[in-house]
């Protein structure tokens, strides 16, 4: 094996994927007792030390994965999601660059990349965006007539909640979310005790069908993509890096697939030579 398909076996195997998932969990431990003024006053020096530490090695490791794959490397999204993500880190924290100091948290969103499981459900999520946008559009319709509804209804007798459109439609989102839409209710249904009907009837529909809409959605999208990588092998999903670049007859693949390619060629050896028999056979046939 050369020295890239050593290197690609390696950030490849699970035990090194293993260690990068440790490295972003300690990492995100750290950066939580960072916001501790005691923990920084006492073992400030030695949080920053290894924080440093982590982030030389997870320069490293990006290193070794783009020497394993070279342009393959940038042909996956979640790999340009690494680059910047790492990229933010090692921008100076100091002067106007300050605030970034802030996005170092966002180190800790490399789980997504890292696991599978995760990366999966990112994928399903972004597969369903087409579909959340339209059921988006039909909730904020529901918002607008229902809060051009109740500023009508219940102005008088709650301005703080529906006094212009405004206020109403911050109060029904409120309600959409049910946080502490009874109180709401209780409060307007003072001064006229048939509000219930527009409120419970409001939470039936934004609440119990807009949002299990999504979820329906998003479901669906999940269990799509999951029946295509189980169509597509599964076994990709759990790859890091892009199909190997061919140099050469062989180009850069692993031992696996070189072992592959070899069992295909003396199958096809094999096939090539049972055709020439056949072909002497039948001559020696048609010759008797």
């Amino acid at each position: 094996m050369s020295v890239r398909e050593r290197v690609r076996s390696m950030v490849e195997a699970a035990w090194f994927q293993a260690g990068v998932i440790t490295l972003i969990l300690i990492n995100a431990v750290i950066l939580g007792f960072e916001t501790s003024e005691r923990l920084m006053e006492t073992h400030g020096d030695l949080l920053t030390g290894v924080d440093r530490v982590i982030l030389a090695l997870f320069v490293i490791e990006l290193t070794l994965r783009v020497y394993a794959h070279r342009k393959g490397f940038f042909r996956d999204p979640w790999n340009w999601f690494d680059l910047i993500i790492v990229g933010i880190a090692l921008m100076p924290a100091s002067g106007p660059f300050a605030v970034l100091r802030v996005l170092r948290v966002l180190r800790v969103l490399r789980l997504l990349s890292v696991i599978p499981t995760l990366r999966h459900v990112v994928a399903g999520l972004f597969r369903a965006l087409p579909g959340m946008l339209s059921i988006l559009v039909l909730v904020v319709l529901l918002l607008y007539v229902s809060a051009v509804m109740a500023t009508k209804l219940f102005a008088e007798h709650a301005p703080q909640y529906f006094g212009d459109l405004w206020t109403s439609l911050f109060t029904l989102f409120q309600i959409f979310t049910a946080d502490g839409w009874g109180n709401i209710a209780k409060e307007v249904m003072k001064g006229q005790p048939l509000a219930w009907i527009f409120f419970v009837v409001f939470v039936l529909v934004s609440t119990l069908i807009a949002l299990n809409l999504f979820i329906a959605v998003a479901v669906e999208a999940l269990d799509k993509a999951g029946h295509e990588e189980r169509e597509a092998g599964g076994g990709s999903a759990g790859e890091r890096g892009a199909e190997p670049e061919e140099d050469g007859p062989d180009g850069d693949l692993d031992g696996a697939q070189r072992r592959i390619l070899a069992e295909l060629r003396a199958l096809r050896e094999e096939v090539a030579h049972l055709r020439e028999v056949r072909i002497e056979q039948e001559d020696e046939r048609s010759r008797v």
